[in-house]
C-alpha cells in the first residue's frame, strides 16, 4: 500500500513539473525601426492560441502560460507592417526581447516635409501638416489626370468655389476663405500669386507630383503675405536611380482628351525630369441651354527638370515650367463658328505661363545646410467678352537664402527673400489703368526645439517690408511682424496633440474671387493710400489617435477646431454714381471657426475614410452679422476602398454639402454627389476607369444657370457642380 502511494506521489511529482516548464513567460519591448521609439499599443499574440497583450507606454508587454515547443507571435500596430517571429520555448535566455516595426507606408510617415524648410520627419513637426503621398495622387490622377481640382476637392476642410458659369473657372477656399487667401506654391516656389491665380488650379496635371503639403490656418511667418488661409505646396518628383517612365492616355463622355508622359533618371553627376502634357476639350452642355457648362480648351504644358551634383552634398537645379491654353465659353453656337444676331455671347480666355526655378542646395560636415532659390514667372491672360476685353501680364521673381543649423535638440533656420509682382494692364480705354507694383523684403528666423522626448515647440518670426506702386498715386510702404508658435506633445507614440498659432497679412490687389466672377469688369484701381493690407490672427488645436481595434482593425481618428479673424478684409462695393465696383477696406472683420474631423478604417484589403468639416464663417461689417456667402456649414466625405496593391483598386466616395447662402440672402437647397472608380495594375500596364457624381447632381436641375437673353444673360451665383454625370476611363505605360 505504501510504495502504491509512493509511486502516485512520484507521477504528480514529474507532471506537476512538467506542467511548470511548460508554462513559459515571453517578455518583449516593441520600438519603432526608424526612430528606436516605445510604441505603445501593439497587438502581440500567438497565433492559433487565445494568449495576447498590449504594449504599455514604454512599448513592453509579457504574455505567460506558453507551452513548449514552436510558437509564432505577430505584432500588429496600426500605420505599421504587421511582423510575425517564431520562437521555440523554452526561451535559451530570458532577457526582454527587442522587436522592430517598419511603417506600413512611408511615404507619409517619414517624409521630410519642405513647406516649414526644416530637416525633422512629419512625425515631430509641431505644425499641423497634411500630406497627399504619391499613392492617393496616383489614384485621384486617374480620376481627373487634367488637373488637381478634384484631389484638393477631396480633403477636409478645401472647398473648389467655381467663379464662372461658361469658362468653369475656379479657386480653392480653406475653411472658408476666399482663394485670394490661400498661398498656392510649386517646391516652395509662389508662382501662382495675384494674377497668375487665374485659372491656376485648372492648369496643373498631376502626374508629376511626388506629393501635396498642406498647411491650414495663417502661414505667412513661413512665406510672407497671402498665406492667411494656409498654404498648398505642391511637391515634384526628384530623378531616382531607376528610371521612371509613364504615358497616360484618358477619355471623358464630356468630350475631354488628356495625354501626358512623364520621364526621370538619375545617373552619375546629372539627373534628368520631363513632363509634356495635351489636354483638350469640346464644350459640353448638359443641360441643353445653349450655353457651354464645360468650356472648349487646348492647352500644352512642358515641364523640363535638371539636376547637376558637384558632389553628395551640393546640388543645383535648374526647372522651366511653360502652359500655353485657349479657352472659349459660351453660346455653344458661337463656339461652333455659327454667330448670328441672336447667338453672339462668349467668354475666351487665352493664357500663357511660364516660369524658371533655380536651386542651389549646399551640406555641411556640422549638418547645416544653406539653399538658394530663385524664379522668374510670366503670365499673361486675356479675357474677350462680346463687347468687353480684359488684359495684362504679369512679372514676378521670388530670390530666397536660407540656412538651416540642426543640432539634436534644437534646429534653427533663419533667411531673407525678395519678392517683386508688377502687373501691367493691355491698355483699355474704359477705365483708368489698372496696373501695379509690389516689392517686398522678408527676414524671417524659425527655431525647433525638443524640450522632452514629449513635448516639442517650434516659434518663427517674420519681418516684412512692402512697398506699393500704382501710377498717378503716391507710393506706400509698410512693416508687417508675423509672430507664430506651435506646440506638439506626444502622450504615447500612437496619440499626439498639437497646439498652433499666428498672424497673417495679405497687401491690396484688384485680383479676388469677386473680382474674377464679373470678369474685371468695370473695376477701378486700388486706391493705395486709403487700402490698408488685410490683417489675420488665428489658431488651431489638433488631437491625433490611432489604435488597433479587435486585434484586425486598424482606426484612426483626427479631430481639429480652428478659428481665424480677418481684420479689415478688402472687399468690393458698388458705386452707384459712377456705375463701378471699387476696393475698399470693411469696417468691421471676418471670422471663420469651425471643426475637422477625419476617421480612417482598415481591415486587411479594405479601408474605409469619413470626413466630416463643420464651418461657421460669418462677416462682421458695420456692426451687423451675416452669414459669409457661399460657405457650406456641414460637408461630409466618405470613401470605401478594396485594394490590394499593385493588383487592383476598386473605390466608392460619396460627398455631402449643405445648405449655402447666397449674397443676396437667399439660401441653397443641399445635395449629394456619389462616385465609382476602378484600377487594374499589370507589370507595365494600368486600366481605369471612374463614374463621377453619377447621380448627376447639377445646379440647373434646381434653378435656371442665367436670367435675361442668350445674348447677354446674368448668370446664378455658381454653388453646386454645373457638369454633372461625367464617366473617364483610359491607361497608363510604365516603363
Amino acid at each position: 500500500m505504501k510504495k502504491n502511494k509512493l509511486i502516485i506521489i512520484l507521477l504528480l511529482f514529474i507532471y506537476a513539473s512538467t506542467y511548470c516548464k511548460a508554462q513559459n513567460i515571453f517578455n518583449v519591448i516593441v520600438l519603432d525601426k526608424d526612430e528606436k521609439e516605445p510604441l505603445s499599443g501593439v497587438n502581440v499574440s500567438i497565433i492559433g492560441v487565445a494568449n495576447r497583450a498590449i504594449t504599455d507606454k514604454s512599448g513592453k508587454a509579457i504574455l505567460t502560460q506558453i507551452a513548449n515547443g514552436k510558437q509564432v507571435i505577430e505584432f500588429k500596430y496600426p500605420g505599421f507592417i504587421t511582423r510575425v517571429d517564431t520562437f521555440f520555448f523554452p526561451l535559451i535566455s530570458e532577457k526582454i526581447i527587442t522587436v522592430y516595426l517598419e511603417e506600413e507606408n512611408e511615404d507619409l510617415e517619414e517624409i521630410v516635409v519642405s513647406s516649414t524648410r526644416s530637416s525633422r520627419l512629419i512625425s515631430d513637426i509641431p505644425t499641423r501638416i497634411e500630406t497627399i503621398a504619391a499613392e492617393e495622387l496616383e489614384e485621384k490622377g486617374a480620376d481627373q489626370p487634367g488637373n488637381i481640382k478634384m484631389i484638393l476637392t477631396e480633403s477636409t476642410g478645401i472647398q473648389t468655389q467655381q467663379t464662372s458659369a461658361t469658362s468653369a473657372n475656379a479657386s480653392i477656399r480653406i475653411q472658408g476663405l476666399d482663394g485670394k487667401y490661400t498661398q498656392l506654391l510649386k517646391d516652395g516656389f509662389p508662382l501662382y500669386a495675384g494674377f497668375a491665380g487665374g485659372l491656376s488650379i485648372l492648369q496643373i496635371p498631376p502626374l508629376d507630383l511626388k506629393r501635396v503639403e498642406v498647411i491650414k490656418g495663417s502661414a505667412s511667418t513661413l512665406y510672407g503675405g497671402g498665406a492667411i488661409a494656409g498654404l498648398i505646396n505642391l511637391i515634384t518628383k526628384d530623378p531616382a536611380e531607376k528610371r521612371e517612365l509613364t504615358f497616360m492616355t484618358n477619355v471623358t463622355s464630356a468630350k475631354g482628351l488628356d495625354l501626358s508622359g512623364y520621364y526621370n533618371q538619375k545617373f552619375k553627376k546629372i539627373g534628368i525630369t520631363f513632363f509634356v502634357a495635351r489636354n483638350t476639350q469640346q464644350a459640353y452642355d448638359p443641360n441643353k441651354d445653349n450655353l457651354s457648362d464645360i468650356p472648349q480648351y487646348d492647352r500644352y504644358t512642358f515641364n523640363p527638370r535638371f539636376f547637376y551634383y558637384f558632389s553628395p552634398t551640393a546640388t543645383l537645379s535648374l526647372g522651366f515650367n511653360s502652359t500655353v491654353e485657349n479657352r472659349l465659353g459660351g453660346d455653344m453656337q458661337v463656339i461652333q463658328n455659327k454667330t448670328d444676331s441672336a447667338h453672339t455671347y462668349f467668354e475666351k480666355n487665352i493664357t500663357n505661363r511660364y516660369s524658371t526655378q533655380l536651386k542651389f542646395v549646399k551640406n555641411f560636415k556640422n549638418k547645416s545646410v544653406i539653399t538658394v532659390k530663385n524664379s522668374i514667372t510670366h503670365f499673361s491672360r486675356n479675357i474677350a467678352w462680346r463687347n468687353y476685353n480684359f488684359g495684362g501680364q504679369q512679372i514676378a521673381g521670388y530670390t530666397e537664402l536660407t540656412y538651416l543649423l540642426p543640432k539634436e535638440k534644437t534646429e534653427w533656420v533663419s533667411g531673407l527673400n525678395v519678392w517683386t509682382d508688377q502687373f501691367k494692364e493691355t491698355p483699355n480705354v474704359s477705365l483708368v489703368q489698372r496696373d501695379y507694383t509690389q516689392f517686398t523684403v522678408g527676414a524671417f528666423v524659425q527655431n525647433h526645439w525638443n524640450l522632452t522626448e514629449m513635448f516639442i515647440a517650434e516659434t518663427g518670426l517674420r519681418l516684412d517690408y512692402v512697398n506699393q506702386v500704382a501710377p498717378l498715386q503716391t507710393n506706400k510702404n509698410s512693416f508687417h511682424l508675423l509672430p507664430r508658435l506651435s506646440l506638439l506633445y506626444k502622450l504615447t507614440g500612437n496619440f499626439t496633440i498639437r497646439l498652433g498659432g499666428g498672424m497673417g497679412y495679405k497687401a491690396p490687389t484688384i485680383f479676388s474671387e469677386s473680382a474674377e466672377a464679373t470678369g474685371f469688369v468695370n473695376i477701378k484701381p486700388i486706391n493705395i493710400q486709403r487700402s490698408n493690407s488685410e490683417t489675420s490672427i488665428g489658431g488651431n488645436f489638433d488631437i491625433n489617435y490611432r489604435i488597433l481595434l479587435f486585434e484586425d482593425i486598424s482606426f484612426t481618428i483626427n479631430e481639429m477646431l480652428f478659428y481665424t479673424r480677418l481684420n479689415n478684409p478688402l472687399i468690393l462695393n458698388y458705386i452707384p454714381v459712377i456705375n463701378a465696383n471699387e476696393f475698399a477696406n470693411a469696417n468691421g472683420n471676418l471670422t471663420t471657426q469651425g471643426s475637422e474631423t477625419n476617421l480612417k478604417f482598415k481591415y486587411e484589403h479594405i479601408g474605409i475614410y469619413v470626413g466630416y468639416t463643420f464651418i461657421d464663417a460669418q462677416r462682421h461689417y458695420d456692426r451687423v452679422s451675416i452669414i459669409n456667402p457661399l460657405t457650406a456649414k456641414h460637408r461630409v466625405n466618405f470613401m470605401l476602398m478594396y485594394e490590394v496593391e499593385n493588383k487592383i483598386r476598386i473605390g466608392f466616395e460619396a460627398f455631402y454639402i449643405s445648405s449655402q447662402v447666397l449674397n443676396n440672402g437667399l439660401h441653397t437647397r443641399d445635395y449629394w454627389m456619389m462616385g465609382i472608380s476602378a484600377e487594374k495594375k499589370f507589370k507595365h500596364f494600368t486600366l481605369f476607369i471612374n463614374a463621377e457624381n453619377f447621380l448627376d447632381t447639377r445646379q440647373s436641375k434646381y434653378q435656371p444657370m442665367y436670367v435675361g437673353s442668350i445674348q447677354n444673360p446674368q448668370f446664378s451665383e455658381i454653388w453646386a457642380p454645373t457638369d454633372g454625370f461625367v464617366f473617364n476611363g483610359g491607361f497608363k505605360i510604365i516603363l
